[in-house]
């Protein structure tokens, strides 16, 4: 099932994940893998810069291939959200608000990357639906 249907629908779960990549690597901050049966809306996405320099992210979907999450970019295309944004010394960007939100599909996936290691966390706010 690619895309659940979510007029009559079974349970929604309120799920936060966060990520501080250890090196400047494209890695998985929310998969939905294949065959899962659920859509993501994906509400908020944020990247802090905890250091004292501005360090640049980059978030992007990724259209097929989806991997759990904390591991290397899965397949497919990339489609930037946020490309290559310098984020000021201690500040935060807001990626996706649910003013922006978007659905995550089976199968599809949202990587980030930091362009100084552990200097970024990513955080995603998503409701997990399953009809």
């Amino acid at each position: 099932m690619a895309n659940p249907n979510i007029v009559n629908v079974a349970q929604i779960y309120g799920q936060t994940n966060y990520l501080t990549p250890a090196s400047t690597s494209t890695l998985v901050l929310i998969a939905n893998t294949g065959g899962s049966g659920n859509v993501f809306k994906v509400d908020q996405i944020v990247a802090a810069n905890q250091t004292n320099t501005a360090a640049n992210v980059t978030v992007s979907f990724y259209s097929n291939g989806a991997v759990t999450s904390g591991n290397a970019a899965s397949g497919g295309t990339a489609f930037p959200i946020a490309s290559n944004i310098s984020v000021p010394a201690y500040a935060s960007l807001i990626v996706m608000d649910k003013t922006t939100a978007s659905y995550l599909l089976e199968d599809r996936s949202i990587v980030c990357a930091g362009g100084t290691a552990s200097a970024i966390t990513f955080s995603v706010s998503y409701e997990q639906i399953s009809s």
